[in-house]
């Protein structure tokens, strides 16, 4: 159980494992906010932050050019991505902290994750949902189902239901029409939709509905390696980027983002991915660790024929490598609503969430599913929480939250952009 848990008391500069100073291991029903540490001294700004990460440069509130028109480079992505040394590693985190309280406030946004479905048509190569995994028990959820965990979500105080599923072909444009049309009816929740490559028509008709927001991670921007993990549909192409901003021109706030780690990916792209988020002025950027599921065939694979040596430029899954993904897209994106993420939860489930939410995150998705069907939306084993109740989850994490420092947001916690 999460709450028996030992939880960080306030963002701290200690790597991961590492016992952060002061009073950081409490019970969650004695959690008393701790104070905010790496407060933004006078003068300095997400220009110098960003600045001061440049290679060979030391951060200075007179480095003068503006974030927005001197970012990191992909010679600065790529040192930071290798970079091993953990007291090198807390200046970016550090660095990514200050940008997301100066950027996006101390507020950190709750948004309910109902998973509607875990069937799905696609193939990929990474993912427990595929249609090839034959041994996975389908479920979908009904209406009233749905609308039962969105008037949770209003209850709890959660300002956003997402509706996430595989590519589910029996969840049809009219009847997800009339769900989103009922649910902005009843409650004041932001509506945001995550089910893959759907047909433009079926995105526009949901969006006419009311949905807000529409989550598609592109998962990486290497083409070769995407055409390997992620097989076309039939003869349609899949182009999840033009995608993105066909969303875009529908008037969603778009979401994307990328797993870490995967076989096949190097730093090079994954600092290209970070380059791609900036270029589609994501609204919502999600990143987590790869986490291998064994009836797949990327998981078949590792687990019967390992790489003794992998390539030095081939990422690693790992813990660390998430956390400097989650501060780089932080310097890139200052504005975005970046979560900490389930996977990052999943490997590290005593302080993963929050060891994200100090390296630049300011969001986390509670899960609202049913318990009863929750094991079976098996993207990857053993995800965190998948045993807690929908009010347990709640008031663990917003003692976990409170206990940082961090406020808990209120009302949809759209982008907010700034001039």
């Amino acid at each position: 159980m999460l709450s028996s848990l030992p939880i960080l008391n306030h963002c701290s500069s200690s790597p991961e494992g590492a016992t952060p100073a002061g009073p950081a291991h409490v019970s969650a029903g004695s959690v008393a906010p701790g104070p905010r540490t790496n407060p933004v001294p006078p003068g300095l700004h997400a220009n110098s932050v960003a600045a001061g990460l440049r290679t060979g440069r030391s951060a200075s509130a007179a480095d003068g050019a503006s974030h927005l028109e001197s970012p990191l480079t992909e010679t600065d992505l790529l040192h930071w991505l290798r970079e091993e040394d953990d007291s090198r590693l807390e200046t970016l985190y550090a660095a990514a902290d200050r940008v997301r309280h100066e950027m996006v406030g101390d507020a950190v946004h709750l948004r309910g994750l109902v998973e509607i479905s875990n069937h799905c048509v696609r193939q990929c190569a990474y993912c427990g949902l595929r249609a090839g995994h034959t041994k996975l028990v389908r479920y979908r959820l009904s209406a009233d189902e749905v609308l039962a965990c969105a008037r949770q979500a209003v209850e709890f105080g959660y300002g956003t239901v997402v509706m996430q599923a595989g590519e589910d072909y029996g969840i049809g444009r009219s009847w997800l029409a009339r769900l989103i049309r009922q649910i902005k009816a009843e409650t004041p929740l932001a509506v945001t939709l995550s089910l893959g490559e759907r047909p433009v028509e079926d995105l526009a008709a949901w969006r006419e509905a009311g949905a807000d927001r529409y989550l598609l991670r592109f998962e990486t921007s290497d083409r070769e390696l995407y055409a390997r993990i992620h097989p076309p549909l039939g003869s349609r192409p899949s182009d999840r980027v033009e995608l993105l901003r066909t969303l875009r021109g529908l008037g969603y706030e778009i979401g994307s983002g990328v797993m870490v780690g995967i076989p096949g990916q190097t730093y090079e792209t994954l600092a290209r991915d970070l380059l791609l988020f900036r270029e589609l002025d994501l609204d919502m950027i999600g990143v987590g660790p790869y986490i291998p599921h064994p009836d797949t065939p990327l998981g078949e694979r590792l687990a019967t024929r390992p790489e003794p040596h992998p390539s030095a430029d081939q990422v690693p899954n790992t813990e660390k490598m998430a956390y400097k993904m989650v501060a780089l897209t932080r310097l890139m994106c200052p504005q975005a609503n970046i979560p900490g993420t389930t996977a990052i939860a999943t490997l590290n489930q005593e302080s993963g969430r929050e060891l994200a939410l100090c390296r630049g995150a300011n969001v986390v998705m509670p899960n609202l599913t049913p318990v009863q069907y929750r094991a079976m939306y098996e993207i990857y084993p053993a995800k965190a929480c998948i045993t807690e109740t929908a009010q347990h989850c709640r008031g663990c994490l917003k003692s976990r939250i409170r206990s940082l420092g961090r406020t808990i947001g209120t009302g949809p916690g759209g982008r907010r952009r700034l001039a």
